[in-house]
């Protein structure tokens, strides 16, 4: 019996644009013989929702087709539906989003044909999630790639406003963010080993690698290692922030040594002493204005559709036929 995938797309994706490429994903989808059907989305959670009842009906991998903020929903219906009892089904994402920064992190293609090849494939890992708290879910809510509060959070509602896709309107959001609304608040940050109390520019706290389509926020990070990777900067002036931004595109903003540091923890708190804490999570709004905020890693949560494994006899072939 053949795997049973069910596709969940959303056509507003990528400011629309993942609507336009529908019919080509599923005519790949068919060339590609899978056994699938595809549902749409129509409202925010709708593919929280839609996710739950395709674990219901017994599909074993379900798909989200979009951006990241897709992928977070697929992610929510999935755990719950495992925590309700229905069962369980893997992840898999064809990304026609906008940043796909999931994807990117979890070393899976971010182009959409060479996605569906890995899920014909269905090879499957064990991946880390973690759960956020406060803001709009008091109650909790879960994301794949990462969360980001103060600047990056700022960024990412700037660019909601924005005409511009992609990288581009992440960086003129950063841009803008920067000289017109730019707030380093007085944060209590409480890691698993030590707790910090400084005046702060941004929180990335990260499972995946990447955000805004092109910011290595902690290049080192691993989905599967049970810690998340966090990258706190902190307080600079504008000017200062500009010429640091750019090291961030390739990964190398550690030589900036005094004001950018790393940390890893499995629990993270941050409570706002003035102001208060803009935060999204994979890209969605946690909190505009948000006093207190906690992550948790949730180890080995989620089954998910991945690249194979090249292995190192593989890998020395490859390199002998190129010669």
């Amino acid at each position: 019996m053949s795997m049973r995938y069910r596709i969940i797309a959303n056509p507003v994706a990528d400011k629309g644009g993942s609507g336009k490429i529908l019919p080509a994903v599923e005519k790949e989808l068919k060339a590609k013989g899978l056994n699938y059907d595809l549902v749409k989305t129509r409202h925010p959670w709708h593919a929280a929702d839609l996710a739950q009842q395709a674990v219901a009906a017994g599909y074993d991998v379900v798909v989200a087709a979009g951006g990241d903020g897709t992928v977070n929903e697929v992610i929510n219906g999935l755990i719950l539906a495992k925590d309700a009892g229905l069962g369980s089904a893997a992840l898999g994402v064809i990304p026609i989003g906008q940043g796909n920064d999931f994807c990117f992190g979890m070393q899976l293609p971010t182009n959409w044909k060479a996605a569906i090849e890995v899920l014909a494939q269905g090879q499957r890992r064990l991946i880390d999630v973690g759960c956020i708290r406060g803001g709009l879910y008091p109650a909790g809510r879960f994301l794949g790639n990462g969360a980001g509060i103060g600047f990056d959070a700022s960024v990412n509602i700037v660019s909601r406003g924005l005409k511009l896709t992609g990288f581009l309107s992440y960086f003129v959001a950063a841009l803008k963010t920067l000289f017109l609304d730019f707030h380093t608040p007085k944060m209590e940050i409480i890691l698993d080993d030590k707790t910090l109390v400084q005046e702060t520019l941004m929180v990335s706290i990260m499972n995946g690698r990447r955000m805004g389509g092109g910011f290595l926020m902690t290049p080192k990070s691993q989905p599967d290692d049970g810690l998340f990777d966090i990258c706190i900067a902190d307080k600079i002036s504008p000017l200062r922030a500009l010429t640091i931004i750019p090291s961030f595109f390739n990964g190398t903003q550690a030589v900036h040594r005094k004001v950018i540091h790393f940390h890893r923890s499995r629990r993270v708190t941050v409570r706002a002493l003035t102001d208060n804490l803009p935060c999204h999570a994979d890209g969605e709004v946690i909190s505009t204005r948000s006093p207190e905020l906690s992550l948790e890693i949730v180890p080995g949560a989620l089954e998910l559709v991945v690249s194979p494994v090249r292995t190192a006899k593989s890998l020395k072939t490859k390199k002998a036929k190129q010669k």
